[in-house]
């Protein structure tokens, strides 16, 4: 029995698997706020998915950077009581068995690498456009290599403030992460109508590809999360602009939408239980 997990900014999820093939029906509860409310929740939530059978690992991912050389969370804008807390080793501890976590984008490319839209592509790029903006880079089924974690999130594309002069920053979430629209606009995104606003965004986005592609040159884009909806940043209008900016590539990669919805990040707890933790 494997358990895989899912830490998100608003909700949680957890499932298990016994074959490593596929999982059951997550359980799905509100992220608490507080960790020692969340650890505890999440505790109680295997316990019952284990149904008294040993749980051999856990595999999942936390909303924010994780520190692969401290094993915690260092930072996070939706779960701020998380941060520095040892969840790695509180699971160790209670369930007396190996535990891997990793960002939360960066498991959800994992999974539309493997599963998804990403799937067949060698260097899969998979940015997330919800209340915050992520992303990771995949390379053949695997998490990039990289110190603290990928957050092109935070890539500065509006330096002086000239193009969203209300935004509270000037990196690219600022600009178009859900928690900030609402903020900024006082409706929620899905709820925001004005084709002009959505035109904008897509252009601010496309600003953020562009440097994204031109550093990580990959083979496929894959963008995800609630803001690429149907009410939402039009994935035509941000090729459209892209097209228009990279310059120095003779072609783009394509640009996909993700497709494994709001279980993407189980897929790539079971991709990384199967490639990292291997076979049983």
């Amino acid at each position: 029995m494997h358990i895989l997990f899912d830490i998100g900014g608003t909700k949680t999820r957890i499932a298990s698997t016994t074959n490593k093939e596929n999982f059951n029906d997550p359980v799905v509860f509100d992220t608490p706020s507080l960790y020692e409310d969340g650890l505890s929740i999440i505790k109680e939530k295997i316990l019952l998915l284990s149904r008294g059978q040993r749980v051999e690992t856990i595999v999942g991912g936390i909303a924010g950077p994780w520190s692969r050389k401290r094993e915690i969370l260092i930072a996070s804008p939706n779960l701020s009581d998380w941060i520095e807390k040892p969840l790695k080793s509180d699971l160790e501890e209670s369930f007396k068995t190996n535990v891997f976590i990793e960002n939360d984008a960066a498991m959800v490319g994992l999974g539309e690498a493997t599963t998804g839209a990403g799937k067949g592509f060698g260097i899969v790029v998979y940015i997330t456009v919800s209340t915050g903006v992520g992303g990771a880079r995949i390379v053949e089924g695997k998490i990039d290599e990289k110190i603290i974690g990928f957050e092109p999130g935070h890539q500065i594309v509006d330096m002086d403030k000239t193009f969203v002069p209300d935004a509270p920053g000037t990196d690219l979430e600022s600009m178009i992460g859900g928690r900030w629209v609402e903020a900024r606009i006082g409706k929620k995104p899905h709820e925001i109508e004005d084709s002009e606003f959505w035109e904008k965004t897509a252009r601010i986005l496309a600003v953020g590809l562009n440097n994204t592609i031109v550093h990580w040159s990959p083979d496929v884009v894959v963008l995800g999360g609630s803001m690429m909806n149907k009410i939402g940043v039009p994935l035509d209008r941000v090729e459209a602009h892209l097209r228009q900016m990279i310059k120095i590539y003779p072609d783009l990669p394509p640009l996909r939408k993700s497709e494994l919805g709001d279980l993407g990040g189980l897929y790539g707890a079971l991709a990384y239980l199967n490639k990292h933790v291997g076979k049983s």
